[in-house]
């Protein structure tokens, strides 16, 4: 099946095409149609001369809107189509990270990731008239969400598109109706695929890469969500931190230490599994009333373990003790996005050579995961945790760390880290319909 926007004469398309071409003129000398020119007039027949772009630029959508297509991912050569995609949206962006593809299928892989065993999802791409792919979506419903939440609340990921809005209204809309089609009664996202991994469409903060799990996008994506209808629901906040101990931190970590009863610990390699159900137990049980939170399955966290585990340094999983039980722990994961941006999202022979070597030369984390259960949250074991990681860090060359992400709502956190010496520095944010 294809959701084809075509008119079924293919010469109503070319006349529209001259038409559209007819009617706007580059003073540069350039030929070709550009509803996104920044001169002020069209010159019209030669010498007249027409104000305002409105005439031209429905011409051009209309032009596109009938010579486009939107297919339904089936086939190995549209799924190649649909990962390879951001290779020429980005192109020429220094801030963009490539993923590594393998990494990416395995992510989009029903047999792969358990993430699919209580979630579905449709893949969409938008083809022009020369076959060249423009856009791609994805629609996506999770089972184990509207459980939680009691709602139907289809999801949109994987977003990408050039600058044309009717390119994106149709990629909007595609997997909107599938979602509808599946019952949902919602449309959220960005999620690529949930709240657990990549999440939010960047809204401030394009000067710079990513960290890992993060995500990246153009400024103009803004306007493409805007112009369609989604309406901000949350922004998600990342904030950078620079090596060095405030003297906020320090009193915290003083009043954590006032009576010496919490042990602060590393992860134990040796232990690894076992650590890692104490980080599931602890994640689910301090994020259970986060908004938009929903708990991983086993098989979920087994499988981020896996993926966690060959880039785990064991000095920036830390868990803090007291009485013989966990009452806390932090997640800090060094900064690969330092690496993969050097190796155009494939681990050739020479792309493990240059992997050795740029991970050498990282210098950021990302603490990833903190949490306290609630009876410890004033004790200021919070800080005395990040301060051990902090340390830790500090030993292994890192300078900087990202603090990310969190919930614009969540004050008392975001004050935390202001108060440590954390910066705002990246917003992302999440919209519905």
């Amino acid at each position: 099946m294809q959701d084809r926007q075509k008119f079924p004469n293919g010469a109503i398309r070319a006349i529209g095409g001259a038409l559209a071409r007819y009617l706007i003129f580059e003073p540069s000398g350039g030929d070709s149609p550009n509803c996104e020119a920044e001169t002020s007039k069209i010159q019209l027949m030669g010498n007249s001369w027409l104000r305002n772009f409105d005439v031209a630029k429905v011409l051009i959508h209309w032009y596109n809107q009938f010579t486009m297509e939107i297919k339904i991912v089936k086939t190995k050569k549209d799924f190649k189509k649909f990962l390879l995609l951001p290779w020429k949206i980005y192109k020429g962006n220094p801030n963009w990270v490539p993923p590594l593809l393998m990494g990416l299928k395995s992510v989009l892989s029903v047999k792969k990731n358990p993430f699919w065993q209580h979630a579905c999802r449709e893949f969409f791409i938008a083809v022009d008239d020369k076959g060249e792919t423009i856009g791609r979506i994805a629609g996506i419903w999770d089972e184990n969400h509207n459980k939680v939440y009691n709602e139907k609340m289809g999801f949109f990921g994987y977003f990408e598109s050039i600058n044309d809005q009717t390119v994106a209204n149709a990629l909007f809309d595609a997997a909107h109706n599938w979602c509808k089609q599946q019952g949902m009664e919602h449309f959220r996202g960005p999620v690529n695929p949930n709240l657990n991994e990549e999440c939010g469409l960047l809204v401030d903060g394009f000067d710079s890469p990513p960290v890992g799990m993060m995500t990246y996008n153009p400024p103009y994506y803004i306007d493409l969500y805007e112009k369609y209808g989604l309406k901000k629901l949350m922004n998600l906040l990342a904030f950078y931190k620079a090596k060095g101990v405030s003297e906020r931190l320090q009193k915290l970590c003083d009043w954590a230490n006032r009576h010496k009863r919490f042990k602060i610990r590393t992860m134990d390699m040796k232990h690894f599994k076992r650590d890692v159900g104490i980080i599931r137990d602890m994640y689910n049980k301090a994020w259970e009333k986060n908004w938009g939170f929903v708990p991983m399955t086993d098989a979920e966290m087994d499988l981020m373990a896996k993926k966690l585990k060959p880039i785990c340094i064991p000095e920036l999983v830390t868990f803090a003790e007291t009485e013989g039980k966990i009452v806390g722990m932090g997640v800090s994961i060094p900064n690969y996005n330092e690496v993969l941006i050097h190796l155009n999202g494939r681990l050739t022979p020479w792309g493990i050579l240059k992997f050795l070597w740029y991970k050498r030369k990282i210098k950021g984390v990302r603490a990833l995961i903190y949490g306290v259960l609630p009876e410890y949250q004033q004790s200021g074991l919070a800080a005395l945790l990040y301060r051990v990681t902090e340390d830790n860090a500090a030993k292994l060359g890192v300078e900087w760390c990202e603090l990310s992400w969190e919930l614009e709502t969540n004050k008392a956190v975001n004050a935390f880290i202001d108060g440590i010496g954390g910066k705002l520095y990246k917003t992302y944010r999440l919209y519905q319909i």
